[in-house]
């Protein structure tokens, strides 16, 4: 009975180190800190944002992490003018940003922006010549590409969005978004808004791809995290966090954090892929 009771022992142990459900050390950074952190900008990271901010505060009660969307721009511009500690981008910043808000970047994680339909679509794989002329109308009807004789609805992101800027660079190769094309302000809101549309086509970050949406199968590469690791599918990106000079505080603690082996599992357990 007692070698029984310690061989559990030792497995919940081990279980609890290689998990870190049970341990905190990775938080322990933040033992004796108070105050608010300010983080917006990229909606992509916002699950990672709150899981971290949670366990965070949850321990720390004196320690108040404040999280809001906008879309990359939004972020990289209000870190860069002070007015958040943290900006998120799902997009590398240019070097005209980067210079005169003398930013520092910070890639956590590694995702894929994916085609998605309406699941009653039988549309469901496309070549990235049909993608392009959809999103410029040259192709405005299912019918076309065997699918229903109905209008092709066009939903996009705006032009500050990270997630528009990659999905416009690598999946349309910089080709022209009509100018019918319907705008929603986050990955949230396109998800809902091609689930609710059994004629829509948009693009939301492969971490937040769920069963309200169906992946379309680019040149014969379906987006999941294990192609967008492997590099088969290429409609990728990095997500970053930026700060206004090197970050101090509880800005440095959160982005350490980020890189932590706990922090990298809430990436995993996010939907997307680790820097480790």
């Amino acid at each position: 009975m007692i070698k029984t009771s310690i061989r559990m022992a030792i497995i919940f142990f081990a279980f609890c180190f290689l998990t870190s459900p049970c341990f905190s050390g990775d938080l322990d950074s933040f033992e004796g800190q108070s105050g608010t952190l300010k983080i917006a900008g990229g909606t992509a990271h916002i699950p990672v944002m709150k899981e971290a901010a949670k366990r965070i505060m949850t321990r720390y009660k004196d320690i108040v992490i404040t999280i809001g969307g906008g879309g990359s721009g939004v972020g990289i511009k209000q870190a860069g003018e002070g007015l958040v500690d943290i900006g998120n981008s799902g997009r590398a910043p240019k070097p005209e940003e980067i210079e005169p808000y003398n930013l520092k970047i910070f890639k956590w994680a590694i995702d894929g922006v994916a085609v998605t339909v309406n699941p009653a679509n039988p549309v469901k794989s496309l070549t990235k010549d049909q993608l392009k002329d959809i999103y410029s109308e040259k192709i405005d009807n299912w019918k076309a590409l065997g699918g229903a004789d109905h209008e092709i609805t066009l939903y996009t992101r705006d032009e500050s969005s990270g997630t528009r800027e990659v999905f416009w660079e690598k999946a349309l190769d910089k080709g022209a978004i009509s100018t019918k094309a319907l705008f929603v302000t986050s990955n949230g809101a396109m998800k809902t808004a091609v689930a609710n549309d059994p004629y829509a086509i948009g693009y939301v970050s492969v971490g937040h791809m769920d069963e309200t949406v169906a992946p379309v199968t680019l040149d014969g590469v379906t987006p999941t995290l294990e192609t967008v690791k492997n590099g088969q599918y290429k409609v990728s990106r990095g997500l970053y966090s930026n700060t206004k000079g090197e970050p101090k505080g509880l800005a440095r603690l959160f982005i350490d954090y980020l890189f932590t082996n706990e922090g990298q599992q809430i990436v995993v357990d996010s939907g997307f892929i680790s820097v480790k």
